[in-house]
C-alpha cells in the first residue's frame, strides 16, 4: 500500500541558479515563498536561464534576509544583493510573455556577466500577487505565478525518478547514469508512491496545503546539464523520448497550483484526494500512451519547462 510523504523541498531565489533545500517552506499563491523572485536578462529583456548558459548551474543564489540573495560562484568573489527599491520597472520577456520587474545594482549584474562572459542584468519581481496571471486555460482568474516558467510548484517522486533511472540504464548512454533529482529542479519531491504515480493526481495534499495538479511537465535541455559541473550530456532526454513522449513532449513532473497558503515541511503526508482512472500517459500503471485523453486534459505543454 502506498503511503505518500514529502521527501524533500526545494527553493530558487534566482531562476537558473543553485537553491536551498529547507526542512520546511511557506507556500503562497504564486509559489513557495522566496522562490525564482530573482531573474536574469539580456540586452533585449529576455529571461536567460540554463538554456542559453549552462555556467548558470555554478552559480548559487541563497536567501538573505529581506529577500535579498547571498550569491557565490567557482573564481568570484561572494555577494550579497539587497532588494531593491521600485523606483523604476524594466519590462521582462518571458518566453513572450511580458512581465515588469525591478533591476538590481551595477554590482549584481556585473557580478553575473563576469560570470557568464556576456552582459546581463539582474531583476526581481517585486509584487508576484499582481504581476504575472498563470495562463488562464490551466489556472483561474487572480493566480499568479514568480519567475517559474509557467506554474507556482513542480512536483516529482523518488520513485518515478528511479524508474527513469533503470531505463537509462538500459540505453545507449547509460554511462551517464543514474541521474540525480537536481537534473530535474522540481518544488517538492515525494517519496511512498509507485512509479509514475502522479501522472493520475489531480488534487492532492501535502500537509495542511491543497493543490491542484493541472499540468504535465514537459522537459527540456537543462535537465541534460550536470548541475555540479555545467557540462551536458545526452540523457534524460533520450531515454524520455523513447518512453515518456506525448503530444511531442517529454515528461517528468506535474505542476501544482496551490489552492491556499500555508507551511509544507519534510515528511508531511501526501494525500491524494482526486485521481484520474485514465492517466494516458507513458508508464503509468502500465499505459502505453494515448495522446488524445491527456492531451485534452493537459492540452500542450508550450515551452518545455527548464525550471
Amino acid at each position: 500500500m502506498e503511503n505518500p510523504s514529502l521527501h524533500s523541498i526545494h527553493v530558487h531565489p534566482l531562476k537558473a541558479a543553485g537553491g536551498i533545500a529547507p526542512a520546511e517552506a511557506a507556500v503562497e499563491p504564486w509559489g513557495l515563498a522566496g522562490d525564482r523572485r530573482w531573474v536574469l536578462v539580456d540586452g533585449m529583456g529576455r529571461v536567460v536561464t540554463q538554456r542559453q548558459h549552462p555556467r548558470m548551474a555554478l552559480a548559487a543564489a541563497e536567501p538573505s534576509p529581506g529577500g535579498g540573495l547571498a550569491l557565490s560562484a567557482p573564481g568570484r568573489a561572494p555577494l550579497t544583493v539587497t532588494v531593491p527599491e521600485p523606483v523604476r520597472t524594466t519590462t521582462v520577456d518571458i518566453f513572450g510573455e511580458k512581465v515588469e520587474a525591478v533591476p538590481a545594482d551595477a554590482a549584481a549584474h556585473a557580478w553575473f556577466s563576469g560570470h557568464l562572459g556576456t552582459d546581463v542584468t539582474l531583476v526581481h519581481l517585486d509584487d508576484p500577487a499582481r504581476r504575472r496571471p498563470v495562463d488562464l486555460e490551466y489556472g483561474r482568474p487572480g493566480e499568479t505565478v514568480s519567475f517559474a516558467d509557467g506554474y507556482p510548484l513542480l512536483l516529482t517522486s523518488l520513485a518515478s525518478l528511479d524508474a527513469l533511472n533503470s531505463l537509462v540504464a538500459q540505453g545507449e548512454y547509460a554511462e551517464e547514469g543514474p541521474l540525480p533529482m537536481n537534473r530535474f529542479r522540481p518544488s517538492v519531491v515525494v517519496a511512498g508512491t509507485g512509479a509514475w504515480a502522479e501522472d493520475s493526481w489531480r488534487r492532492i495534499a501535502i500537509g495542511e496545503v491543497t493543490f491542484r495538479v493541472v499540468k504535465m511537465c514537459g522537459r527540456c535541455v537543462v535537465t541534460t546539464t550536470d548541475q555540479g559541473t555545467g557540462e551536458r550530456g545526452r540523457e534524460p532526454l533520450r531515454t524520455l523520448a523513447r518512453h515518456r513522449r506525448i503530444g511531442g513532449e517529454l515528461i517528468f513532473g506535474q505542476n501544482l497550483i496551490p489552492e491556499g497558503v500555508g507551511t509544507v515541511r519534510v515528511g508531511d503526508p501526501v494525500r491524494v484526494l482526486e485521481a484520474a482512472d485514465d492517466p494516458a500517459v507513458p508508464g503509468a500503471a502500465g499505459v502505453p500512451g494515448v495522446p488524445g485523453a491527456a492531451e485534452r486534459r493537459y492540452g500542450n505543454t508550450g515551452p518545455l519547462d527548464a525550471r
